[in-house]
């Protein structure tokens, strides 16, 4: 594959590896910052009994080098995708990201589709009823969205709709001892869990892109051509939908990938109220328990996640506006 877009996509390769070489290293050195290591956390917890003991897990999990050696040791090992070891679960760390990957992305991708469903079509209705009541009431749920914490946003929604109501579950990614059912009961029961937290997740970004949407509208609805589509007698419905809104759409494509890894962390704080099994939780567990190993190993892999999907994005814009595109 040679032209423009194999060299963009090389360049783009080449910048992605310099990141995850210094999120590798500032997720080292943030470590190695915190007080005490793993060996120390054992001895506390008495599984160090003496100084013998000491030097030869120091030696096993190699912190009797000094700290750059440490650091291109850890830096070879994450070339090889090896992450270590947990020393909490007896696993290696990357076979316990992979396992809670799924769960987290599935819940991103909800809560991604249900923001910018809920955002263009209400950023999209606004800019058709400009200064008006329903562009007031839409600005006015965009601001207040917003400004709502997501932690109590979250837990008033299982307040209302699975406590008081009884709709949806309270907790957790599937019912535990439920009727054996096939793959459509599965895929149903898993959908019942997680309408709570990606609407909860969905809606602070939802406010975002209904804001942006309707700027963006205004705009491209002001522009010369639309104003000579309207004189030419182009229906409203036509002119909005088919004329004015994949140009306006181009900006929320664009905030999709730059707030893909603030969605990850909003996803933390769900995770932990709705017990959702993904990468949050783990992230949570490990900080609690001091699993430095398994840290290190959530923060990489998230990277390549949210770099991954910056390219994916980046390649859409590119779909979606020809001029942009490399050559």
């Amino acid at each position: 594959m040679t032209g423009p877009g194999a060299r963009w996509l090389v360049r783009r390769l080449g910048q992605s590896a310099l990141t995850l070489v210094c999120v590798v290293l500032l997720s080292f050195v943030l470590v190695k910052a915190a007080p005490g290591d793993l060996v120390d956390l054992l001895a506390s917890e008495g599984q160090a009994a003496n100084e013998d003991e000491i030097a030869r897990l120091r030696a096993l999990f190699g912190l009797d080098v000094p700290a750059w050696r440490q650091l291109a040791n850890y830096l070879f090992s994450v070339l090889r995708f090896d992450l270590g070891i947990s020393f909490r679960h007896g696993r290696p760390v990357a076979e316990l990201v992979l396992e809670r990957l799924p769960a987290s992305l599935l819940l991103m991708a909800a809560a991604i589709v249900i923001a910018s469903a809920i955002g263009v079509a209400a950023g999209v209705f606004a800019a058709r009823r400009v200064r008006s009541v329903w562009d007031g009431l839409v600005s006015a749920l965009a601001v207040l969205f917003f400004a709502t914490p997501g932690f109590w946003l979250s837990l008033m929604l299982v307040l209302v709709f699975s406590v008081k109501l009884g709709w949806t579950p309270v907790a957790g990614m599937a019912t535990i001892g439920g009727p054996p059912r096939g793959a459509v009961g599965q895929a149903l029961d898993i959908l019942r869990h997680l309408l709570l937290p990606s609407v909860a997740l969905g809606l602070f970004y939802a406010a975002i892109y209904a804001r942006v949407m309707r700027a963006s509208m205004l705009q491209v609805l002001d522009l010369d051509y639309m104003r000579t589509a309207r004189a030419k007698g182009v229906p409203g419905h036509r002119l909005v939908w088919r004329h004015a809104f994949w140009n306006a759409v181009l900006p929320i494509v664009t905030l999709i990938g730059i707030q893909f890894g603030t969605v990850f962390a909003g996803a933390i704080v769900v995770e932990a109220i709705f017990s959702w099994p993904g990468l949050g939780t783990l992230l949570v567990e490990a900080v609690t328990a001091r699993n430095y190993q398994l840290v290190m190993g959530v923060m990489i892999l998230s990277a390549i996640v949210v770099m991954a999907a910056n390219l994916v994005v980046d390649a859409l814009y590119a779909v979606l506006d020809p001029r942009v595109r490399p050559g």
